[in-house]
This record gives structure tokens, sequence and C-alpha cells, in this order.
């Protein structure tokens, strides 16, 4: 299987989306490889940064559904490589 590794930045604009964005990240915690979650309460803003590694499609579906929840922004970079499980 080919898998990519990106990173998923993820913000909140508001505290009703954070038990769906949650759930949604818990669905694909087999491919993640660490998250950091930053309250910035002064703007009243959460930022979440993703680091995943999984097949191209399973990266744009997760970002996809985040960034369809009310109030979440989601974008994701890739890294130029692609590994190869039978490598």
């Amino acid at each position: 299987m080919e898998t990519r590794v990106a990173a998923i930045s993820i913000i909140l604009e508001n505290n009703q989306s954070v038990n769906e964005v949650n759930a949604i990240l818990n669905q694909y915690s087999d491919y993640i490889v660490g998250r950091m979650g930053i309250p910035y309460k002064q703007r009243k803003l959460s930022i979440i940064s993703i680091v995943i590694d999984a097949p191209q499609d399973v990266i744009s579906t997760l970002s996809g559904r985040l960034g369809k929840l009310q109030g979440v922004s989601a974008k994701a970079a890739y890294s130029k490589f692609i590994f190869n499980d039978n490598d």
C-alpha cells in the first residue's frame, strides 16, 4: 500500500464542533502519527495540527470531512515522498 505523510491544520472558530472533530479524528487514529492542540483564548479559536501517514485518498477524505463541519477550516500539506509498505 502506498502512503504519504501529511500535516493537516485545523482551525476551530467555535467550540460547537469540538466533539465532532474529536470523533472524526478518533475514526482515523490508526493513521495519526501525532497531534498537537493549541487553545488561543484571546481570539476564541482552537488550532489543531495533525501528522498523518496514510494513503492519499484517506488524507483527502479526512481533511474534507473536517472542513465541512460548521466553524471548522482544514487544510492538508503533503510530503513529496510516496512510501510503499512493501519496501
